[in-house]
């Protein structure tokens, strides 16, 4: 899966990261190692502000030379992918409900990022919405 691209930079002391695709996402560490693990904590933290606005998140842009890349967990990443999808199609929940035959609690639960959900479930909502969720073990 393709991870977001970081731009790392030396101030003071400490390894600034920004995020050209999320720039709600700022964080930093002592070194690079412990800058990295931050903005992994941060970038999942960022997707929250699009969940709550019901905004579509950004997709990952291609890195440019020098920039790290830091990975979404697939968990949340289907998660981004099935927001994104409902939001471009004007879907609301209860609309996905009724496609997949469950409850619209369940539609907003599948669309919580804190909430823990099977990946089948998530494919399963892409799939009335007519996408496909692919796993690739490049």
């Amino acid at each position: 899966m393709q991870g977001y691209p970081a731009n790392l930079r030396k101030d003071g002391k400490y390894l600034v990261v920004t995020f050209p695709d999320i720039p709600e996402a700022i964080t930093y560490g002592n070194n690079r190692a412990h800058a990295l693990e931050m903005a992994k904590e941060v970038l999942e933290l960022a997707m929250d502000f699009y969940f709550e606005d019901q905004r579509p998140v950004p997709m990952p842009s291609q890195p440019k030379r020098g920039q790290a890349v830091v990975e979404l967990p697939v968990s949340v990443m289907a998660k981004v992918l099935l927001l994104n999808e409902m939001l471009r199609q004007k879907v609301r929940p209860i609309d996905l409900a009724r496609r997949i035959g469950t409850t619209k609690q369940e539609v907003n639960r599948l669309t919580d990022l804190k909430h823990a959900t099977k990946i089948d479930r998530i494919d399963e909502a892409l799939r009335a919405l007519g996408k496909r969720l692919i796993l690739d073990a490049a």
